[in-house]
């Protein structure tokens, strides 16, 4: 059962975040009770993504990654170096713009209809963090479906997104203008949406127990993985090599 709406305003539309570090700025306002910067959670969601792929894909400096609702590209700082080949899409022509400014190695798409810009199977791993909870409830599947069928037989799709359990990340969604919109979704939905649109599950974790990372943290957090009390989890799924008709 995915979470209830954080608020009842309309839906914010990210283009004024697109500049001149608006979008970060706001994100470090909606959590600055607890004094950590923007790029604590993308370097964390970097890294798992990283660690996810060299586990169940394979060495991701001979891999394509798919970045959907990459917004201004914040997570490519992580994730381009790392990669053969990375390539964003999203619907903000200023946030694209933005993130072709700023990561002018990766291929930046805007693109606002519902079917990816991709051929079937054009990727090793596709990935989308913190989209799903601006995607209205009702396409949530087609949504889904459009992740599986991008990435090629055998490739992952992984999904992260905010945990609504976690009481200070419901408070930081609650704060943040962009996120008006907003339709948590708990890890149960998220599994359903994924494996119902051809996905076999192949990890699930929480994430970021900690607001801070110290060298005694990183044991700690691989331990609690399983615990539902992460600010953010994702889900990962990895497409058949058999057609299931996606």
């Amino acid at each position: 059962m995915s979470g209830p709406t954080n608020k009842a305003a309309p839906r914010s539309s990210f283009t004024a975040f697109a500049k001149d570090g608006a979008y970060v700025n706001e994100v470090e306002r909606s959590f600055k009770f607890l004094n950590v910067p923007h790029d604590f959670f993308i370097r964390a969601k970097g890294e798992a993504l990283l660690e996810l792929v060299q586990r169940r894909v394979g060495d991701p400096s001979a891999l394509s990654f798919l970045d959907v609702g990459c917004g201004v590209g914040s997570m490519q700082r992580y994730v381009a170096p790392a990669a053969r080949e990375s390539v964003g899409v999203d619907m903000s022509a200023e946030s694209v713009d933005t993130a072709r400014a700023t990561f002018p190695g990766v291929a930046f798409h805007a693109h606002a209809g519902e079917r990816l810009p991709f051929d079937d199977g054009a990727f090793d791993v596709v990935f989308a963090v913190n989209v799903m909870h601006h995607v209205p409830p009702a396409q949530w599947p087609a949504f889904s479906q459009e992740l599986m069928r991008v990435v090629r037989p055998g490739g992952v799709v992984c999904v992260f997104e905010h945990n609504p359990y976690n009481p200070l990340t419901r408070l930081a969604v609650f704060r943040c203008e962009f996120d008006d919109d907003a339709v948590l979704l708990t890890h149960r939905k998220l599994l359903g949406l994924l494996t119902g649109a051809g996905g076999v599950h192949e990890e699930s974790r929480y994430i970021l127990f900690f607001p801070f990372k110290a060298s005694f943290t990183a044991p700690i957090e691989k331990r609690l993985t399983f615990l539902p009390l992460g600010a953010q989890h994702y889900v990962a799924v990895r497409r058949p090599l058999v057609s299931s008709g996606v």
